[in-house]
């Protein structure tokens, strides 16, 4: 079987989401957007595993579209992060590039699962 590209992307981003949470958390004490961000962060990975799991290619679909969503509010909350100077322009750079290519992803599979 051949290795689940959107899967593993949103996993490993969603470990990203969980240590920069921890760094804010216990460094920066904030704590309400960084909450935000994890929540948004990791329900990208579920509803793509989720997805994996489905019935049919209308849940499947609905799955990867709410990923999605998931995937475009957690590029809100990183970049409203980062204009609060809770994370700086480097973390934020790489962070940001991990979400938006999930974002593009989930975008083109998005769009496939419709037709």
């Amino acid at each position: 079987m051949s290795p689940n590209i959107v899967q593993e992307k949103s996993y490993q981003f969603a470990l990203r989401i969980v240590r920069l949470y921890k760094y804010l958390a216990g460094e920066k004490k904030e704590f309400v957007l960084s909450k935000q961000a994890l929540s948004a962060g990791t329900y990208v990975g579920a509803h793509v595993k989720s997805a994996q799991e489905a019935e049919s290619k209308a849940v499947f679909a609905h799955e990867m579209s709410v990923a999605l969503q998931k995937a475009s509010e957690s590029e809100y909350w990183l970049q409203l992060l980062r204009d609060a100077e809770y994370l700086d322009e480097k973390a934020f750079v790489s962070i940001q590039a991990d979400c938006l290519e999930l974002v593009k992803l989930l975008t083109a599979i998005a769009k496939t699962s419709k037709r």
